[in-house]
């Protein structure tokens, strides 16, 4: 059974869905949620799960030493739902091909520093697109220019606001991402 950690800074909902999706699998298991935020709604999910969670500052996320506590937990893979830092170049090697990012758009569109929430979908909106949707992507020492490991779309019509795309892409999140992950996982056993 391999061991998941999910890193999330915000309220947690993609979280809340990998958590459901393996509650009851015999591939995974979230063992362990990590914040930058004490205030993280993905903190209460984890406690309703019954999950291990905890929150880190930004010295000890920078520091090799943190892989210590990813050993203690026997974490085998881990998740970016909505994680705002940077990853380091220790756990991005540490982790190599073991480590996923979802991003609210279609990359290489629209990510980079400074690209996330709203402020994708605002830019997608601007730009006037007729699609957006999901990228999962392995994790590199850039924001969002890992390798591309799936891609869904949806489409927008003029009317779209950047609310709209946000729940449109959403709900593709949902839909996408745990089984993407349970794929990778099972390709790795």
């Amino acid at each position: 059974m391999q061991r998941i950690a999910i890193f999330a800074s915000g309220s947690g909902s993609n979280a809340r869905k990998i958590m459901e999706h393996f509650a009851h699998s015999e591939v995974a298991q979230v063992a362990l949620v990590v914040s930058n935020r004490r205030k993280a709604g993905v903190l209460k999910i984890a406690d309703e799960h019954g999950i291990d969670r905890t929150v880190v500052s930004r010295s000890a996320f920078n520091d090799a030493q943190f892989l210590q506590s990813l050993a203690q937990q026997k974490i085998d893979f881990i998740v970016l739902a909505g994680f705002l830092w940077l990853i380091p170049t220790y756990l991005v090697q540490a982790f190599e091909r073991r480590m996923v990012n979802i991003h609210p758009a279609l990359l290489p569109q629209y990510g980079g520093a400074g690209m996330y929430g709203m402020n994708v979908h605002r830019a997608v909106k601007a730009a006037d697109e007729k699609q957006s949707g999901i990228t999962i992507h392995y994790v590199n020492e850039h924001y969002d220019e890992g390798q591309i490991i799936f891609q869904a779309t949806c489409d927008l019509t003029p009317e779209d606001t950047p609310e709209t795309i946000q729940q449109k892409v959403l709900k593709l999140e949902h839909q996408h991402f745990a089984p993407v992950i349970e794929e990778l996982l099972m390709s790795k056993k």
